[in-house]
Formats: C-alpha cells, structure tokens, sequence
C-alpha cells in the first residue's frame, strides 16, 4: 500500500483549542482519523506526524522520499512565512507536496501574506478550513496517478 505523509507544523497540536473562531474545535487526531480512514478507502496509507520544532519537520520530509512515500501534503504552519530551511527541504525532494491552511493567509495579518515555501510545492491550498486536507488528499492521490 503506497504512502502518503500528513506533516503539520508547530502548534497544530493545539487545533481544537487554539483559537478555535479561525481554526475550528476540531482536534488534531481527530482530523488524522478522517483523513485516514479517507486514505484507506482509496487504497493508500496515510502516515501522520507534527512537530513544534523545523529540524524535525525537515527529517520527515526526507524520510518521505527515502522511504518511498507517493506524496506530502504539509502545513507549516508559521513556518510558511521564514523558514528557508524547510522550504529547502521541500525542494530536495521529488515527491509532490501539497501546502494546506486551513485559514486563508493572504486575509490575516500581512506578515502571514507571503509563503516561502509556495514556490517549491505542486500547490497550494488556503482558507477552506479543515476541508483543504481533504482536498490535499485528494490531489496526491490524483497526481500519484498521473490525473494532474
């Protein structure tokens, strides 16, 4: 069964009680269970992780492709607007990644507006809420299979 990488970024722990009027109430695991159970009904494993910390995000990025992984869909969460070195790890890598917000960045504060990592990504999905990594999913799959 081909993989697929769900990376979420620092406090993405906190979904479900960060700031619940932008990000929801849904909890983090609660999404991953949604999102596997979707996976899984397309004939794909979806492995989930997150990390407070950019090295660490970076190393599963890497392991991604290492391990033979079909694609990532990714929410870097602050990250997105500074982090050189994560967008570097997204470029080493061949494998598609998709970036997910679940809010939409380019209505927030202007420091939010820009994406460093953007231009290394197949796409890039913003401000549908929990619903972009369903979306995210669904473009993996599809580019795993050469539709897009």
């Amino acid at each position: 069964m081909k993989k697929i990488l769900l990376l979420n970024g620092p406090n993405l722990n906190r979904l479900g009680k960060r700031e619940p009027e932008i990000y929801g109430h849904t909890t983090l695991q609660q999404l991953e269970a949604g999102l596997k159970e979707q996976a899984e009904a397309y004939g794909y494993q979806l492995v989930c992780a997150q990390s407070n910390h950019e090295g660490e995000l970076i190393d599963y990025i890497h392991s991604a492709e290492d391990e033979g992984y079909g694609g990532i869909i990714l929410n870097p969460g602050a990250f997105t607007h500074y982090s050189y070195a994560l967008r570097d790890g997204v470029a080493s890598v061949t494998l598609p990644v998709i970036e997910v917000h679940i809010s939409n960045i380019h209505k927030r504060e202007s420091f939010r507006h820009h994406s460093v990592i953007a231009a290394v990504t197949t796409g890039q999905i913003v401000g549908l809420g929990l619903y972009g990594y369903e979306l995210a999913l669904n473009a993996i799959i599809n580019h795993i299979k050469g539709r897009v």
